[in-house]
């Protein structure tokens, strides 16, 4: 930084967009949840609701933590007019208790930020260790909340 105010380190440009992407994709992830956890009916639906919703609030924590490294390696967070969604297969769906499709899109969603936060462990790989340190703690969060997906969907699966 060369002190000046609202001044961007060329380094610090590639971080701030990767990690806004991820900001992005985590309160994109928040709607999604809220609008399954609410949507889904049926006997075998309660589960999947309980765990949305549970990850709700960790999901939120994400996007804050995200925003709070934006600002400090000297980026803008985004308002909601710069958000472009993507979760195309995370949307409501007409039949509300077809839970197959929402664990699907669950585990893509999940799939997508592990993608998205390896992709910012290795462009912080000994340039940011605090960012890169950010990055490592939520991509853990993400595997785990994928496991936990991935292991409804076998029930689902099992004749």
């Amino acid at each position: 930084m060369d002190g000046q105010p609202g001044h961007v380190h060329m380094s610090n440009r590639e971080i701030i967009s990767e990690l806004t992407v991820s900001y992005e994709m985590e309160l994109e992830t928040v709607q999604n949840y809220i609008a399954a956890s609410v949507n889904l009916d049926g006997v075998r639906s309660d589960v999947i609701k309980k765990s949305l919703g549970a990850d709700i609030p960790a999901e939120v924590m994400h996007a804050q933590k995200l925003a709070a490294r934006i600002k400090t390696i000297g980026g803008l967070v985004p308002g909601s007019q710069q958000f472009e969604a993507s979760q195309n297969l995370l949307q409501p769906k007409e039949d509300t208790t077809d839970v197959v499709s929402v664990i699907i899109g669950v585990i893509a969603a999940e799939e997508r930020a592990i993608e998205q936060y390896n992709k910012i462990i290795k462009l912080c790989d000994g340039r940011d260790y605090v960012t890169q340190d950010l990055a490592i703690e939520i991509l853990a969060d993400e595997e785990e909340h994928r496991r936990e997906f991935v292991g409804f969907l076998k029930e689902y699966e099992t004749p």
